[in-house]
């Protein structure tokens, strides 16, 4: 079977097994049929069926076996979500005690969720909406990774790490899947294109609540907020990391980073079938000083979601 491009690692590369999905998930049952092709498959226009296929696919690793969330809040793809821990891992090479910093998680809390399947990290995960992070802390709860996952909220709209570091905070990385949309009427448009695409059915497929959708000056302007309060921690984490999905963006996160005074700034490429997207990583600690961190403390990544203005950066 034909890989789907995803990394090497990444165990759904070569495509689904229905049939054990069913087994991890008895709920898909009713919606998988077989296609023109003679394979089995579901309707992916079908936001119900979608996420009883990644509850499928989240229960293929053993210490996942609850997953329970709004229907209104975005329902992530597990093989995409999968792909940027597993680069992350790449990156991270060599380390040992990693503690992840997730801006953003959502209520899904889908990559502490997977860091910890997958390679047994400890996360610190934030988010500003109470109500996401309540979600999250019941699925934390139902699994048994009190352990390995806390959570965190910031109160700020206009901070990502601010106000969320603590004096002893030291973390491997931080992560981030920032909001693509400028604005909820923007977000509202893609919907609706989306809808003459797949169907009626894809308004409840494209859900997610407002700080998941859109930012204030779009991703742009919530990566240059992001890149400026990393500059102001440098010393918490190793990397500092975020997808970026429009390709315009990376240039001037870039000529910003060096300005700031990263001494690296790397991308990361993605590809998952058709799509194309990256992982902007940029550091401001040269390796000798990442030698010299305390030992004995385990590091972090962390994920944001927030609304708040551009900042310009002008040095």
């Amino acid at each position: 079977m034909k890989d789907k491009g995803l990394h090497p690692k990444n165990k759904f590369n070569k495509g689904y097994n229905f049939d054990e999905l069913m087994t991890n998930n008895p709920a898909l049952k009713e919606f998988v049929a077989k296609n023109k092709f003679d394979t089995l498959s579901i309707d992916f226009s079908n936001p119900v069926a979608v996420k009883e296929l990644n509850k499928g696919l989240l229960f293929s690793f053993d210490k996942i076996s609850n997953w329970n969330f709004p229907d209104e809040n975005l329902c992530p793809p597990i093989p995409g979500r999968l792909d940027y821990i597993h680069h992350l891992a790449d990156l991270l090479s060599g380390e040992e005690d990693i503690k992840i910093l997730d801006i953003g998680t959502g209520a899904t809390c889908i990559y502490p969720l997977l860091g910890v399947a997958a390679y047994n990290w400890n996360f610190v995960a934030t988010d500003i909406d109470l109500d996401s992070l309540d979600v999250a802390q019941d699925i934390i709860d139902d699994n048994n990774l009190d352990a390995h996952i806390e959570l965190r909220q910031q109160f700020n709209e206009q901070q990502i790490l601010k106000e969320i570091l603590k004096d002893d905070d030291s973390f491997s990385a931080t992560m981030c899947n920032p909001p693509f949309y400028k604005s909820a009427e923007e977000a509202q448009g893609a919907n609706r294109r989306k809808t003459r695409n797949l169907g009626n059915n894809a308004v409840r497929n494209f859900s997610g609540n407002n700080n998941e959708l859109w930012y204030v000056g779009g991703e742009k302007a919530f990566l240059h907020n992001y890149l400026y309060e990393s500059s102001l921690f440098k010393e918490k984490s190793k990397w500092f990391t975020s997808l970026v999905s429009k390709k315009d963006n990376i240039d001037s996160l870039e000529k910003s980073s060096k300005k700031l005074g990263a001494t690296e700034f790397k991308i990361i490429p993605m590809h998952q079938g058709n799509k194309v997207t990256r992982i902007a990583c940029w550091r401001f600690l040269e390796k000798k000083a990442h030698l010299n961190l305390p030992k004995g403390k385990k590091y972090s990544c962390v994920i944001l979601f927030m609304i708040m203005p551009l900042r310009e950066i002008s040095l």
